[in-house]
C-alpha cells in the first residue's frame, strides 16, 4: 500500500548510474547492492572485512572500520549518496557525513536505534504502546524495578545487544545480583523491561523517500527459536483487524519520525489483541527477506528508491511464503540438497567466509499456494526439524 503525495516537488533525485555509498559490508548492504545495480546504480562499501558480503558485489570497498572518519570521508568522496546497512555504524561518523554529503537517513534516527532507552522513551512519546521498563544503576535499582513491573522481567544491556544477546529473563528476584554483575561487564546502561505474555511477534516493514510517499509491505509472523529469527509467514496467521493496527502503527512511526528509507517495526501480540513495539530497525530487515520473491518489489529495491528519492514501488504480496533462515549449522545439508530443492525454493547465500553455528549464512524463500504448503515442504527438507503450522 502506497501513500502518494500529490504536487509536491521531488527534488534530490538521485538517478541510476550514480554511486551509492554502504556503511557496512554484510548481507544486507550485499542485497541493497545487488537489487540496486539491476536498477543501474553503482556501489561503495566500508567494511572492516576485506572482501565482505556486499565488497563482493560493489565496485569499490574501503577497508575501515565503522568509526574511521577518514574512511567514511574516503566513501564519501566517490558516493553521490549514502546510507547504512546495519544500525551498529557510529552515529558520530554519519553526523559527520551528513556536513559535506548526502545522508538522506540522517544521523538522529540512527542514534535513537542504537540505545534501548532512547529508543523506548521515544516510541513512548508518540503515544504507542510499549513494554513498561526502568533504567537500572546498580543492583538495588534492579530489584525496586523488578518489584514494580512484576516477574519474569527481562534486563537488557542498552547499547550492543543483538539476537538475544546482552539479555537475561528475570524469573526470580534471587537473579538479580548475578544478572546486573553480568550486563553491566558489557559496559552500558541496562533497562528492564515487563516481560509482555505475547501470543505472536509480528514485523512491518515501511518506507518513506524525502518527497514524502510512504509504502508498507505486508506483515509477517515471525517465529524465533535461541533468540534468532528462524521463520518469517506471509500472510501473518493474524486477524484483519490485528494487521491493519500493526501495519497503521509503522506508518505512524514513519510520519512521526521523518524516516528517509526503510524501518523495520518488530511488535508483540497479546492474547486480547493489544500490539506492543518491541524493536525498530532503520534498514532492511531479516524478516523483510521474503519480499525478495513474493512481492512486486523487493525490501531491497525499495529501500534504494527511498533513498534516492525515486517514486516508491508497489509492496503488494504475489504469493504466500515462508522465509526461513540459514545458519552455519544448516548450510552443509542445504549444499548436500540442492539437486533436490522443490521448485518453490528460491535459495539466496551471503558470500561469507566463514560458516560458523548461530551464524546467518543465507536464507530460503518457499513460495507456494499456502503458507501451510511452504511449512510442509520446509519440513519434508529434514534440515530445520519439525516447524511451527
Amino acid at each position: 500500500m502506497i501513500q502518494q503525495v500529490e504536487n509536491k516537488q521531488r527534488q534530490n533525485m538521485i538517478k541510476p548510474g550514480a554511486t551509492i555509498g554502504l556503511l557496512g559490508g554484510g548481507q544486507l548492504g550485499r542485497m541493497i547492492a545487488l537489487a540496486g545495480r539491476a536498477m543501474g546504480y553503482r556501489f561503495a562499501t566500508m567494511d572492516p572485512t576485506e572482501d565482505s558480503p556486499s565488497g563482493q558485489v560493489s565496485d569499490r570497498q574501503v577497508v575501515a572500520a565503522f568509526d574511521d572518519v577518514e574512511g567514511a570521508r574516503q566513501l564519501a568522496a566517490m558516493s553521490d549518496v549514502i546510507t547504512y546497512e546495519f544500525e551498529n555504524v557510529d552515529a558520530d561518523v554519519a553526523r559527520t557525513l551528513e556536513a559535506s554529503s548526502y545522508v538522506p537517513q540522517g544521523s538522529r534516527l540512527l542514534r535513537i536505534t542504537q540505545n534501548r532507552i532512547r529508543e523506548k522513551t521515544t516510541i513512548e512519546s508518540l503515544g504507542i504502546p510499549v513494554a513498561p521498563f526502568r533504567v537500572v544503576t546498580d543492583a538495588d535499582e534492579l530489584r525496586q524495578a523488578v518489584r514494580e513491573l512484576g516477574l519474569p522481567a527481562v534486563l537488557k544491556t542498552a547499547t550492543g545487544g543483538y539476537d538475544g544477546k546482552g539479555q537475561w529473563v528475570l524469573r526470580t528476584e534471587g537473579e538479580c545480583g548475578g544478572a546486573f554483575s553480568t550486563l553491566a561487564a558489557w559496559g552500558t546502561e541496562l533497562i528492564v523491561e515487563a516481560f509482555i505474555p505475547f501470543v505472536k511477534e509480528l514485523s512491518v516493514i515501511a518506507a518513506r523517500n524525502p518527497a514524502g510517499e510512504i509504502a508498507v509491505f505486508p506483515t509477517a509472523e515471525n517465529v524465533h527459536v535461541e533468540n534468532i529469527l528462524h521463520l518469517s509467514i506471509v500472510p501473518a496467521r493474524a486477524e484483519a483487524d490485528v494487521l491493519a493496527k500493526a501495519e497503521e502503527i509503522a506508518r505512524q512511526i514513519v510520519e512521526k519520525l521523518d524516516v528517509i528509507g526503510l524501518i523495520a517495526v518488530e511488535v508483540f501480540l497479546t492474547a486480547d489483541g493489544e500490539i506492543y513495539v518491541n524493536e525498530l530497525a532503520p534498514r532492511p530487515h531479516n524478516s523483510g527477506h521474503y519480499t525478495m520473491d513474493a512481492c512486486v518489489s523487493s525490501q531491497f529495491e525499495q529501500h534504494v528508491r527511498a533513498i534516492c528519492n525515486l517514486p516508491l514501488g508497489s509492496t503488494r504480496l504475489l504469493s504466500p511464503v515462508v522465509m526461513v533462515n540459514i545458519l552455519g549449522e544448516h548450510l552443509l545439508p542445504v549444499l548436500a540438497k540442492l539437486d533436490s530443492l522443490p521448485p518453490a525454493c528460491k535459495l539466496h547465500l551471503y558470500g561469507k567466509q566463514e560458516s560458523k553455528p548461530k551464524r546467518k549464512m543465507g536464507h530460503l524463500n518457499v513460495v507456494a499456494d499456502s503458507t501451510e504448503q511452504a511449512l510442509t515442504i520446509i519440513e519434508k527438507l529434514g534440515i530445520w526439524g519439525k516447524v511451527e503450522k
